[in-house]
């Protein structure tokens, strides 16, 4: 009976290791996401991808070690033969203190071994090192459900006021987070509703944004790239769709990308009396989408650096009228009352800021149409769709959409 026994446990010991190999095995299919974190492009992330090496390989040696006791245990004092019933192989005692000792000893040590590095990288993570602190840069992100906004408080961007006089402010972005490269960056975090956090799978780990608390993390870019960011925390209805993403750009075009985006909106000039009668610019009719469908093609996903600099030039088949319809729409819609848009004299504060438009879906036409389109199917419960559409309740025709479409397009 016991050998039977014996036999068993080792087969489910067998089990347990088959299943934990499992991704190890399997490692090549989900160790190079574009989420992962064994693929570390920065200080931060790399410190830490070495703190878990390190804990791994800690906990491997007392796997092997306590599996080979156990095992060399199982085999040497299983029942043989056929007897139903074995006195017990030794006599029992109260242990000995020397082996006693020794697995205390042993315990504290690999709690040592990991505790010191930890610490160290605690430190490490916590802030941007003494010696950087002059050349770092400084961003404020704070999350809404669903969406980052992302402030650049120490540039000035070109706007003004209500009364049309010409005054320097600072802007953001929505969803994308531009960075440096190879320059820290410190990150203010807030949170302007329930708590999210933080994300870069590459970049850095996960820190809270919590109400009323204020917290930060750093960053490093080692190279040019696009990486994508998520809440970790869940936070609501459409917590699974709250991304965002970090470019980072080289010195010279990181300083061309923040001139571009202090000047205020493009203004496309509005047609002339001798355009009047010109034939206008045909649209491709939008595409559909299924419901949950991300929101990048398999173009973008490709090179997405290269696609995000492409999408950053306004569209060559541009319909001034279309566009100044759009921009009517704005207002008489009452978009106006959540976005600004500086130059345009729109100053919102409840959602994203559109002078230069960005955000969670790729930034062509058919995306921009479906979530002008039906922005509760993208981001489920969303304040543009409850408090904007649903409590005022806006209504837009084909064509509407098409002029907000254009309008939003000329702001690149």
């Amino acid at each position: 009976m016991r050998l039977f026994q014996y036999s068993s446990n080792l087969g489910r010991l067998a089990r347990a290791a088959a299943l934990a190999a499992i991704p190890l095995l399997s490692g090549c299919f989900w160790l190079d996401g574009p989420q992962s974190t064994f693929d570390p492009n920065g200080p931060v992330a790399r410190h830490q991808q070495d703190l878990f090496y390190l804990t791994c390989w800690v906990c491997l040696v007392i796997f092997v070690i306590v599996g080979a006791v156990l095992a060399y245990a199982m085999i040497k004092f299983r029942a043989r033969g056929d007897a139903a019933d074995f006195p017990d192989p030794v006599e029992h005692s109260h242990g000995n203190p020397m082996v006693e000792i020794s697995l205390i000893g042993a315990s504290v040590l690999a709690l040592v071994v990991i505790a010191v590095p930890t610490l160290k990288e605690i430190w490490y993570s916590y802030d941007v090192p003494v010696g950087d602190k002059a050349n770092a840069y400084e961003v404020t992100a704070t999350g809404y459900q669903w969406w980052f906004k992302f402030d650049y408080p120490n540039e000035t961007a070109k706007t003004t006021d209500p009364t049309g006089k010409a005054v320097n402010a600072p802007f953001s972005t929505a969803n994308e987070l531009v960075i440096p490269v190879g320059r820290p960056v410190k990150i203010n975090l807030r949170s302007v509703d329930v708590i999210h956090s933080f994300w870069v799978p590459k970049l850095a780990g996960k820190v809270d944004m919590m109400p009323n608390r204020a917290n930060h993390l750093w960053i490093q870019a080692d190279k040019a790239g696009y990486f994508w960011g998520q809440c970790a925390e869940f936070c609501g209805e459409s917590h699974a769709v709250m991304r965002f993403r970090v470019i980072a750009l080289g010195p010279r075009e990181f300083n061309d990308w923040l001139s571009a985006q202090m000047e205020p909106a493009r203004r496309v000039a509005a047609p002339s009396e001798a355009d009047a009668g010109k034939p206008k610019a045909q649209f491709a009719a939008y595409r559909t989408f299924r419901r949950n469908e991300a929101g990048y093609s398999d173009r973008f996903d490709a090179s997405p650096l290269e696609s995000w600099r492409e999408q950053q030039k306004p569209p060559a088949d541009e319909d001034a009228a279309l566009i100044a319809r759009g921009r009517e729409l704005f207002s008489a819609k009452t978009c106006a009352t959540c976005h600004t848009i500086r130059g345009d004299g729109y100053i919102g504060v409840v959602g994203p800021e559109l002078t230069h438009v960005g955000g969670l879906l790729e930034n062509n036409r058919d995306e921009l149409h479906r979530w002008i389109h039906a922005p509760n199917e993208v981001k489920p419960g969303n304040t543009m769709w409850v408090k904007g559409y649903i409590a005022n309740a806006i209504k837009l025709t084909p064509d509407d959409e098409n002029a907000l479409v254009s309008y939003l397009e000329s702001l690149k």
